[in-house]
């Protein structure tokens, strides 16, 4: 019995007891995190102010201190019977890494003691040269650091019976340069802190500190684990990379928001408790679009706890998923012809005064703070477009974009019907200049429009990759396998430079004699005609836009090997180096990681696809043809007529010219794979990887691999098919 029906056999709808109990949310919420509250029980003064400062503030925490609040989470942790610690580190793989190190050691005199001293908690040394570096570590340069970052509280991480203190850090090589997303994160959020309080200090001097803050929408599908096994491709890409569609897919659009399977729910249930005991404020799930597929989605938070956040729960959503025979899918694309998987990054900013410099205020001082942070975030899009669509570009995510409701390749903006009038009003002020005299009527007209703008005056357009949705911008483009840090870091570091640049042209104005409120006015408006062209109204999806956003000089790259080439032009090394979140050698290091990544995944899918037909699809095939000829071998023994058996002859015909397109096409595939693993310069490998190998040969033979499962007799057939991991669990 092949595996495919091995697992529809042994399918189970029953789900397993979810381990979440019925406990109120508050009853477990932050149980596992050594938060502020708990660290005042543990700590003394002196090191409960060190760590306040240091969350709070930024500052760097005294190595004096240090082992006072290592032995504080010690205290904390053995409570808890954890044995062991770890630095807990993002590296560019695209996953979480972690080394654990037990609290136990034996001091020279023999006697077996537990400690956790502050050099521990600060600093540790993982091998630099086995995760990627872009060549900024060799081999037997192996050296690299993680350094404990305050600014993301420790937590312990239970797996099964096992308990571990983790320690968020960054993770650096020897010689300084950042090897994670973290680092380059925290330095391109300070640098908006520092712009945004210079800009918020026209508006009100007692803003000393801004805040990014982020709320992430994970969408991910869930399929049944002995289904997921029996598909070769899911296992090692996450992806099919074959399957005909299904008689019924997404069309009946009765999945959306409907009743949620007992046994994902039981799931759900059961990862959202191990979350809330992590601090992770999960607030909503639900059905999406597509049939198997769910999202789930939390409070917002400032945004490198979120991202640690929304890592955190990749990781617990694989572990508990396999706890219930199932398997958690987060590949942007895992299936073709329905819709795909995005992770929205919900961003706005935030004041240590309590204001969102998103939503638009009650006096006319606070709305014209709310026009200066809401165009002056258009225009960073609007400026830096090839710097956003490379920080969503993958291998995955190309499949995704411009597909079944995610948002095209173009980065373009949505601000709804109302806000477009009122930058259009603006714009077409009166001799296109405002004076002292206008600067009365200008402040009524702020005052009197933009209070009338409530969150549903402002509609979502899915086809929109960046939206205003009423107090925040959604970057919905972003891929659903990836680390919130990348978006991030590109979005923050723009806007940074955008808001630095803004106050300058608003002082050279005050300068002049322009009063304040005159010259903010005047450098909005010059802001709005500049970035006029990328804002965006209509559907995204339609060959109308793709010739209108040509027209209007808005980029389209397609792909991931050429979108990435914006991440080293000479305006993104001076946009990064200003800001210090990269230098130019890190910057090219990520250009080049970022292209093996692609080029692994991609050559990874070739391999699949080519095994997969040769050693599954076409002897399943030929199988099938060596009935129909003894079917038909049998009817013209017996003596009867031809056209008795042309149904069968034409069957025969159709599956011949199958496998004969399929077994050359992948061999083809195979000798220009040679080729381009020849190739030595990583970009030039990239791009033939995707031209040469993916764009030439992938649609083809799934095309004739498809037709085949049509054709064939379904006993044959090996792979579980669409309508069965889609809709069996």
């Amino acid at each position: 019995m092949s595996l495919r029906f091995e697992a529809i056999r042994n399918l189970s709808n029953e789900p397993n007891e979810a381990h979440g109990g019925t406990s109120k949310i508050t009853a477990i919420f932050g149980e596992n995190v050594f938060t502020l509250n708990t660290a005042r029980q543990y700590l003394s003064d002196e090191a409960y102010k060190s760590l306040l400062t240091s969350t709070k503030g930024g500052k760097r925490i005294d190595r004096s201190v240090a082992n006072q609040i290592s032995n504080g989470l010690r205290a904390w942790a053995e409570s808890k019977g954890v044995t062991h610690f770890t630095h807990w580190f993002q590296p560019l793989t695209g996953t979480t890494a972690e080394k654990h190190d037990s609290f136990f050691t034996i001091k020279s005199d023999g006697t077996p003691i537990e400690e956790f001293d502050g050099a521990a908690l600060i600093q540790q040394e993982p091998d630099a040269s086995s995760f990627p570096s872009g060549g900024l570590r060799a081999t037997f340069e192996a050296r690299g650091y993680t350094a404990w970052d305050p600014s993301s509280p420790a937590f312990v991480m239970e797996i099964g019976q096992g308990k571990t203190l983790c320690i968020p850090t960054i993770f650096v090589s020897y010689t300084g340069e950042s090897l994670d997303y973290k680092a380059p994160l925290l330095k391109a959020l300070e640098s908006l802190n520092k712009a945004a309080v210079d800009v918020c200090n026209y508006f009100d001097k007692n803003v000393t500190k801004v805040t990014a803050t982020l709320g992430w929408e994970q969408e991910y599908f869930v399929i049944d684990e002995a289904l997921a096994n029996a598909r070769p491709d899911l296992v090692q890409c996450g992806r099919t990379v074959f399957g005909a569609a299904p008689a019924k897919g997404q069309q009946l659009e009765d999945h959306y928001f409907g009743s949620i399977p007992e046994r994902v729910y039981a799931f759900m249930r059961d990862y959202e408790a191990e979350s809330y005991k992590l601090g992770i404020p999960l607030r909503t799930r639900h059905n999406e679009v597509a049939p198997a597929q769910f999202e789930c989605a939390p409070i917002f938070e400032e945004v490198s706890v979120a991202v640690d956040h929304n890592a955190l729960l990749m990781d617990i959503m694989d572990r508990v998923a396999r706890r219930h025979k199932l398997r958690v899918l987060m590949h942007e694309k895992p299936f073709a012809g329905i819709n795909g998987s995005g992770k929205h990054n919900n961003w706005s900013m935030a004041t240590d005064t309590g204001v969102n410099l998103l939503a638009p205020g009650k006096t006319p001082k606070t709305n014209l703070m709310f026009l200066t942070f809401f165009v002056n975030t258009i225009k960073a899009v609007h400026d830096y477009s090839d710097l956003v669509r490379a920080s969503i570009a993958s291998a995955g995510n190309d499949h995704r974009l411009g597909a079944n409701e995610a948002p095209p390749a173009i980065i373009s903006v949505f601000v709804g019907q109302y806000l477009s009038k009122v930058l259009d009003e603006i714009e077409s002020r009166v001799n296109n200049k405002f004076d002292e005299q206008d600067e009365a009527i200008l402040k009524l007209d702020i005052h009197r429009s933009i209070p009338e703008l409530m969150l549903d005056n402002t509609d979502r357009n899915r086809t929109s990759p960046f939206a205003f949705t009423g107090n925040k911008f959604e970057f919905r483009a972003v891929g659903s396998a990836a680390n919130c840090s990348n978006a991030m870091t590109v979005l923050n570091s723009i806007m940074a430079e955008t808001l630095k640049n803004f106050k300058k042209d608003v002082d050279a104005l005050i300068e002049k004699g322009d009063k304040k409120e005159v010259a903010i006015m005047q450098v909005i408006q010059k802001s709005i005609v500049d970035s006029k062209k990328v804002l965006f109204e209509g559907d995204g999806y339609s060959d109308e836009w793709h010739h209108e956003a040509e027209r209007r000089g808005l980029p389209n790259v397609r792909t991931t090997p050429l979108a990435l080439d914006a991440m080293v032009t000479k305006k993104a090394k001076h946009l990064f180096e200003s800001n210090h979140v990269y230098t130019h050698s890190e910057l090219e290091a990520r250009h080049e990681i970022e292209l093996e990544k692609y080029i692994k995944k991609v050559q990874i899918e070739a391999r699949i696809m080519g095994d997969l037909a040769i050693n599954h699809i076409l002897p399943t095939a030929i199988g099938y043809q060596n009935e129909l000829l003894e079917n038909i071998n049998g009817l013209k023994t017996a003596g009867l007529p031809e056209g008795s058996y042309k149904s069968q002859l034409a069957i025969l015909k159709e599956v011949s010219e199958h496998i004969q397109v399929i077994y050359e096409k992948v061999n083809a595939m195979v000798e220009a794979r040679k080729i381009v693993n020849n190739m030595t310069d990583t970009r030039t490998k990239a791009i033939a990887y995707c031209s040469q190998v993916k764009e030439v040969f992938f649609d083809e033979i799934r095309y004739h691999v498809d037709k085949l499962e049509h054709l064939v007799n379904d006993d044959n057939w090996t792979l579980p098919k669409y309508r069965e991991i889609l809709f069996l669990r």
